[in-house]
């Protein structure tokens, strides 16, 4: 369904969809009275994936009285992110139906020489496709939401993302290790209807590029359910890494240095959220030569590779135990943190 929006009520216009692969004509759905274009796809239609991320090329047309009056052109992908039972009976993630570890690295999109605004386009881009030259398929997009482009890069590139919800408020009671049976801290009105008024417009914005996969909005039972509701395609991982609830699709465990399963949940996905964060420190590329720390630290790449290989081993028996996912801390150093599978200043790939 392509849903059209003009700048007014149009309802005696027609809209027009043609969906094209290569310069071939596969598809064309039309409608009138502002409703919006159904477009039924071939039965062999090319499906999007991190190993093929085929996208299809589309043409919006608005026609007034028989006469295109303006066209847009975009592009779509055929993809589909569910869960199911494996044999053993655990909760796995899906992509088109089959069984996909989804693994990548925590993203926080952080520049030396422009923060949060990458300092080029090249820059922008360069970090996915490292990401995908290091054997991710998938990015998890840390409290930071992303210009366009980066989206469209991973859709081209083929890396399914993990978006989360940058929110904040007072500090509150943190617990990871059981499900969570404290005292919630209560919003303000104000900072709960900027909240929610901030999430719905992410999910807008951000709604039609199929590279995301998961909703990530860091609260609980009734904002899981509201974002399942608005948003029925993708999965919703509630809270990552702690305040655990039954709700949502995933339960989301942290843990530093190595992976470890703490906690599981035969009814959703049991993923790994974040682990890792293995520091490296090699100088003249660091934001603060003399402040800066990682989970735990090693002098050489040596010993951070082999450091990360053994929790590489650790996590495959795990995958086995019951973890249907797994994201690394972190795609680079970030001002302080050193623990970057590449210098801040992207001039080393440290393991």
């Amino acid at each position: 369904k392509v849903k059209v929006e003009t700048d007014d009520n149009r309802y005696s216009d027609k809209f027009e969809v043609k969906v094209f692969e290569g310069g071939r004509l596969v598809a064309v759905g039309t409608s009138i009275n502002g409703l919006p274009v159904e477009v039924s796809m071939p039965a062999d239609a090319k499906l999007w994936s991190p190993d093929e991320p085929f996208l299809y090329q589309m043409e919006v047309s608005l026609f007034e009285g028989g006469k295109r009056v303006d066209c847009v052109r975009s592009y779509m992908a055929m993809r589909k992110y569910s869960m199911k039972r494996d044999k053993k009976g655990i909760v796995r993630l899906q992509l088109n139906n089959k069984d996909l570890f989804q693994f990548g690295p925590l993203d926080q999109g952080w520049w030396p020489d422009g923060l949060y605004t990458a300092p080029t386009d090249e820059a922008l881009c360069y970090d996915i496709k490292k990401t995908k030259d290091l054997g991710f398929n998938m990015i998890r997009k840390h409290v930071k939401v992303e210009p366009a482009r980066w989206y469209t890069y991973c859709d081209q590139m083929g890396v399914i993302v993990w978006q989360d919800m940058p929110n904040g408020d007072k500090t509150l009671e943190w617990q990871r290790k059981k499900y969570f049976d404290g005292t919630e801290l209560a919003r303000s009105p104000e900072s709960e209807a900027t909240y929610r008024k901030e999430w719905k417009e992410i999910i807008d914005y951000l709604y039609s590029y199929p590279c995301i996969g998961t909703w990530v909005p860091f609260k609980t039972s009734e904002i899981a359910e509201w974002t399942k509701q608005y948003d029925s395609t993708r999965l919703v991982n509630p809270a990552s890494g702690g305040n655990h609830y039954t709700c949502g699709d995933m339960l989301d465990l942290h843990n530093y240095p190595g992976p470890e399963m703490y906690l599981y949940d035969a009814q959703r996905a049991t993923v790994l959220g974040e682990y890792g964060g293995i520091g490296l420190v090699l100088k003249n590329h660091l934001w603060e030569p003399n402040r800066n720390w990682g989970y735990i630290q090693f002098n050489t790449s040596t010993e951070a590779t082999a450091e990360y290989l053994k929790y590489a081993e650790m996590l495959k028996e795990m995958i086995k135990q019951g973890f249907s996912a797994a994201v690394y801390t972190q795609t680079t150093d970030v001002e302080v943190e050193v623990n970057g599978l590449m210098t801040y200043d992207r001039k080393v790939i440290k393991l």
